[in-house]
Formats: C-alpha cells, sequence, structure tokens
C-alpha cells in the first residue's frame, strides 16, 4: 500500500514540476526585461534539478543525484554571474 502511495506521489510531482518547467521556460522567452528572464532561468534551473531528483528516487539510482548537485552548482554560479553583470555591466572586476 505504501509503495503504491510513492508511487503516485512521485507521478504527481513528476507532472507538478514539468509544468512548473515549463511555464518558467515560457516566461524566460517572453521577457520582458532581463532581469525577468534571469528570474526565470532561476526557477528553470530549480525545477529541472529536483525533476532529476525525483527522477532519481525514482529509478533508485544515485547518479540521478550528482547530476542534480552539478546543475544546482552550474545554475548557482550562473544566477549569480548574471545579476552581478545587471548590476554593475562587468562580471571580473
Amino acid at each position: 500500500m505504501s509503495a503504491m502511495i510513492l508511487t503516485l506521489a512521485l507521478s504527481y510531482a513528476q507532472l507538478a514540476l514539468a509544468a512548473a518547467l515549463v511555464l518558467a521556460c515560457a516566461r524566460m522567452m517572453r521577457g520582458p526585461r532581463a532581469q525577468d528572464r534571469v528570474l526565470a532561468m532561476d526557477t528553470v534551473y530549480v525545477n529541472a534539478m529536483l525533476l532529476i531528483l525525483v527522477l532519481g528516487m525514482r529509478n533508485n539510482s544515485v547518479f540521478f543525484f550528482e547530476a542534480a548537485a552539478i546543475i544546482a552548482i552550474l545554475g548557482f554560479v550562473t544566477t549569480v554571474s548574471l545579476a552581478k553583470f545587471l548590476l554593475r555591466g562587468e562580471v571580473i572586476e
């Protein structure tokens, strides 16, 4: 019984995260400002990371968790550098 509930919960989580990913991608394409696009990109990488984590839970594989950690690190660095670029006009001082 609990395995069935877990399977249903993971399926619902995958659908919800996929919908959030699509909506964030649409916001990233539409804009209207650069700050909105950076925020949408931040949301896209967080949703992608969570989707990969749910997939890892579903398949019982450690490799998905490593991929999610790499996405989180790269997404954080990208968001920080883009925010610094938008704020100051340069990334490296």
